[in-house]
């Protein structure tokens, strides 16, 4: 399936539109690092945020991390301050950094602003949504000054409060489509974690676009890419 022949165009945030995706592996990586010393664990790597971590919703990454380093800790609640050992505090200490970061601007990435005024320039141009994993997905699209582009935003707020569970389940790529009205067939998913094509192609979308930010382009065609980028620029005529 040609892109062009898409009736809707479903993108990641998080390293697919803004290069977000390098502010959240540094705050990952901060708070992990340090909270792992602290509990004498085995350190944190930055191969733990491509494996358990990247494009998964915040809790769910959490927890994988802990399962991997042989900790446990309670859930929590979800309004846990980032002071409290539990899954929600680590998710809000991670967090606050985060949002600092992002507060000091973000640029979105140049090609895949020039993948969407062409997409917008078709004849029949598709319905664009975002998807994202992060709570965080509508200041990230303020600050990049997208906000406007994208009429449906999924992300993990919304897909909380409906119980959809996060990447690797294509449940909120499935209901992204279905909000826009369209079949998965008819639909092109674009992502740059390893969770998120494997979203996409468990979803039978009509094509899955790989964006290699990092995850290697071998890792995302074995996930289930069937195009693999290294910038959205590269699909432009």
């Amino acid at each position: 399936m040609e892109i062009t022949e898409c009736r809707a165009v479903l993108f990641d945030l998080d390293g697919v539109l803004t290069p977000t995706a390098l502010i959240h592996e540094e705050a990952w990586g901060d708070m992990f690092r340090a909270f792992l010393t602290e509990r004498g664990a085995e350190e944190y790597t930055d191969a733990d945020y491509f494996a358990y971590l990247d494009g998964r919703r915040r809790d769910e990454g959490i927890r994988a991390v802990l399962k991997a380093k042989n900790i446990s800790l309670p859930d929590g609640q979800v309004d846990d301050t980032p002071e409290t050992d539990s899954v929600h505090g680590l998710g809000a200490r991670k967090n606050r950094d985060f949002l600092k970061r992002v507060a000091e601007g973000v640029a979105p990435y140049d090609g895949s602003v020039r993948f969407l005024d062409y997409l917008s320039g078709l004849d029949n141009p598709p319905e664009v949504a975002v998807v994202s994993s992060s709570k965080n997905a509508g200041p990230v699209l303020a600050a990049a000054g997208l906000a406007d582009r994208f009429e449906l935003v999924v992300d993990g707020n919304l897909a909380s409060d409906l119980g959809l569970p996060g990447k690797p389940a294509p449940d909120t790529y499935l209901h992204a489509a279905r909000e826009l009205g369209f079949e998965p067939a008819e639909v092109a998913v674009v992502e740059d974690a390893l969770s998120g094509v494997a979203s996409g192609a468990a979803g039978k979308f009509g094509l899955v676009i790989g964006v290699n930010r990092g995850a290697g382009a071998d890792a995302l065609a074995a996930a289930g890419a069937d195009v693999v980028v290294d910038d959205l620029e590269e699909l432009l005529p």
